[in-house]
C-alpha cells in the first residue's frame, strides 16, 4: 500500500536534483522554441520559414542526440566513483572524456554536413530545403562546442551538482534570444537574415556554453582539483572503451527514439508545408513536456548510481519508485494542458488558420502518449544508474523502428488519417517501450 511518508524524503532528494536539470533541459529546448517563435512570427502567414527551421532542426537533431547520448554514459560512471570517494579515477574519466567527446563532436559535425545533399531527397518542398540548409549548417557547426559542454555537464551531474548547468543554459538562452532579435529581424544595423539568423544566434549561444562552464571549473577549487590531476599518462584506450560501453547503448536508444520523431516529421513533409509547421508546434510543446521527464530520468540516474556505488539496494528501490510517481503526476498534468489549451497554444506560433487547426488536433494525440513516455524514460534512467544498458537498444529498435514508424505510416497514409494518424504511431511505440522496459 502506498504511504506518502515512506516516499517524502525520496521525493525531496529526487526533486532537489531534478529541478535544476528541468530548468537546464527546458532551457536547451527553449533554444529551438525561441527559434520557432521568432521565425514563425517573422514569416507571418507564410509557413515556409517555420517549416524550414522545423525541417533543418529535425535533421540536425537525429545525429545531435546520438552524440549527446554517448556523453550521458559518463554520469553513472562518475556517480558510482563519487559515492566511493575515488577522485583519482574520476579525474581520469574526465580527462579522457574531454578528448573523446570533443573529437566526437567534430566527427558528428562532419557527418551532419555530409548529409546535406540527401536533404533534397526526403520528399520536402524544395523552397523549404533551400531555406533550411543555411540554418542547418550553423547548427552543425555548434556540435564540438555542445560536446565539450556536455562533458563537464555530465561530470557535474555525476557528483550531484545540477545547478551550474542550469545557470549556464539560462544565460546562454537569453543570449540566443538577443542574437535572434538582431540577426532574424536585422536590428542594430545588421542584415535581416530570417531563418539563417536564428541559426547564427544559436551558434553564438552554444559557443558561450563551454566557455562559461570551464570558467566555473577553474574558479572552484574542489573541481579545479580534478583538472590538476590531468596527465598524458592518463589517456587510456581502456578508459575510452568503458565510456563507449556505457555511452553507446544509451546513444543508440536515443538515436532510435529520435529517428521515430524525425521520421514522422519527414513524413509530415510528404503531406504539406502546413503539416510541417503544425507538427513543429506540437513537437515543440511535446519536447517541453519531455524535458521535464528527461530531467526526472537524469535525476533518477544520479540517485540510483550513488545508491549503487554505496551498495544500498533498499534506498535505490525507493528512489526509483519515487521517480515513477513524480513522472506520472507530471505527464498527467501535461496531457491535461495539451487537451484544454489545444486551440490557444498554436496561435502563439503562427497566424495561419490551417496550421493552427492541424496543430490543435495533434496536441490531442500528443496527450495520448504522455504517460507512456514518462514511464519508459524513468526506466531507462534506472538502468543507466545500475549500468545495465545493453537491453535498452533492442527494446528501442522494436518499439520505435518496428512498431512506431510503420504504424504511423499505416494510419497516416494507408488509412488516410493524415497528421493525426502519424501521431498514433507515437502512442504505439512509446507504450511498447514503457511495457518492455519495466522488468
Amino acid at each position: 500500500m502506498y504511504r506518502f511518508s515512506l516516499y517524502r524524503e525520496q521525493y525531496r532528494q529526487n526533486l532537489r536534483l531534478a529541478l535544476p536539470i528541468v530548468l537546464t533541459q527546458v532551457g536547451q529546448i527553449l533554444t529551438q522554441v525561441a527559434d520557432n517563435l521568432m521565425v514563425g512570427r517573422y514569416g507571418g502567414d507564410d509557413p515556409t520559414p517555420l517549416a524550414a527551421t522545423s525541417f533543418g532542426g529535425s535533421v540536425f537533431f537525429i545525429l545531435f542526440i546520438a552524440g549527446v547520448g554517448i556523453a550521458l554514459g559518463l554520469t553513472p560512471l562518475i556517480g558510482e566513483l563519487y559515492a566511493q570517494g575515488d577522485r583519482c579515477k574520476s579525474s581520469q574519466y574526465l580527462q579522457n572524456g574531454l578528448m573523446f567527446y570533443t573529437l566526437l563532436g567534430f566527427l558528428v559535425c562532419g557527418l551532419q554536413l555530409a548529409v546535406i545533399p540527401l536533404m533534397y531527397h526526403m520528399g520536402q518542398p524544395v523552397e523549404v530545403v533551400d531555406m533550411a540548409i543555411p540554418y542547418y549548417k550553423l547548427l552543425a557547426y555548434s556540435m564540438p562546442f555542445i560536446m565539450l559542454f556536455f562533458t563537464f555537464k555530465q561530470f557535474l551531474e555525476g557528483v550531484g551538482n545540477t545547478r551550474v548547468e542550469m545557470v549556464v543554459v539560462i544565460l546562454c538562452n537569453l543570449m540566443n534570444v538577443g542574437l535572434n532579435w538582431i540577426f532574424i529581424y536585422g536590428h542594430l544595423g545588421f542584415e535581416e537574415l530570417g531563418a539563417t539568423g536564428a541559426g547564427l544566434g544559436t551558434l553564438g549561444s552554444r559557443i558561450a556554453m563551454p566557455i562559461m562552464i570551464i570558467g566555473y571549473f577553474y574558479k572552484k577549487q574542489k573541481y579545479r582539483a580534478y583538472l590538476q590531476g590531468f596527465s598524458p599518462r592518463n589517456y587510456s584506450v581502456k578508459t575510452i572503451r568503458t565510456l563507449l560501453r556505457m555511452g553507446l547503448p544509451i546513444s543508440l536508444q536515443m538515436f532510435l527514439e529520435a529517428s521515430a520523431f524525425v521520421g514522422t516529421s519527414i513524413m509530415m513533409g510528404w503531406l504539406s508545408k502546413t503539416a510541417i509547421s503544425a507538427n513543429q508546434i506540437a513537437m515543440t510543446l511535446g519536447n517541453c513536456a519531455f524535458m521535464i521527464v528527461m530531467s526526472i530520468g537524469a535525476a533518477t540516474t544520479i540517485r540510483v548510481s550513488h545508491c549503487y556505488g554505496a551498495r544500498n539496494i533498499g534506498e535505490l528501490s525507493l528512489a526509483a519508485k519515487a521517480s515513477y510517481h513524480l513522472v506520472l503526476a507530471w505527464n498527467a498534468f501535461a496531457a491535461l494542458v495539451f487537451i484544454t489549451m489545444r486551440n490557444i497554444i498554436p496561435t502563439f506560433f503562427s497566424t495561419n488558420p490551417e496550421v493552427i487547426a492541424i496543430a490543435s488536433q495533434l496536441l490531442v494525440f500528443a496527450a495520448l502518449y504522455q504517460l507512456s513516455d514518462g514511464i519508459q524514460n524513468v526506466s531507462v534512467g534506472i538502468l543507466r544508474g545500475i549500468q545495465d544498458v545493453k537491453i535498452i537498444m533492442p527494446i528501442a529498435f522494436l518499439s520505435y523502428i518496428v512498431f512506431n514508424l510503420p504504424v504511423g505510416y499505416l494510419f497516416g497514409f494507408t488509412l488516410g488519417m493524415g497528421p493525426t494518424g502519424l501521431y498514433l504511431g507515437f502512442a504505439v511505440g512509446l507504450s511498447s517501450a514503457a511495457v518492455l522496459l519495466i522488468r
